[in-house]
């Protein structure tokens, strides 16, 4: 059973202290990779993503459309840049568009 502490943390500290104990902060960056691959490509893109996968600092990202893939591949550390950004810390190193 969990040791109880008797003095007042504040709740993102403990909210912190659950998630590395539990090694929880790998799935929480995949599903914030995708919330940010969501909110920064738009409508127009989301709509000819199939997959998104975060794996070892490379982000997979499977789209539907051939001429878009070569699109995005001309901007691929634009991209890589803007996520980073969004999710506050460097989580992705490699984009792979497929």
């Amino acid at each position: 059973m969990a040791k109880r502490r008797n003095d007042n943390i504040p709740i993102s500290e403990a909210l912190q202290e659950f998630i590395s104990k539990n090694k929880l902060q790998k799935g929480i960056d995949r599903v914030d990779t995708r919330e940010a691959w969501a909110k920064l490509m738009g409508n127009g893109v989301n709509n000819y993503t199939t997959a998104i996968e975060l794996r070892h600092e490379t982000l997979f990202v499977s789209l539907s459309s051939s001429v878009l893939r070569e699109e995005l591949s001309l901007g691929k550390s634009k991209i890589i840049a803007m996520l980073n950004e969004e999710l506050g810390k460097e989580v992705i190193r490699k984009l792979v568009l497929r």
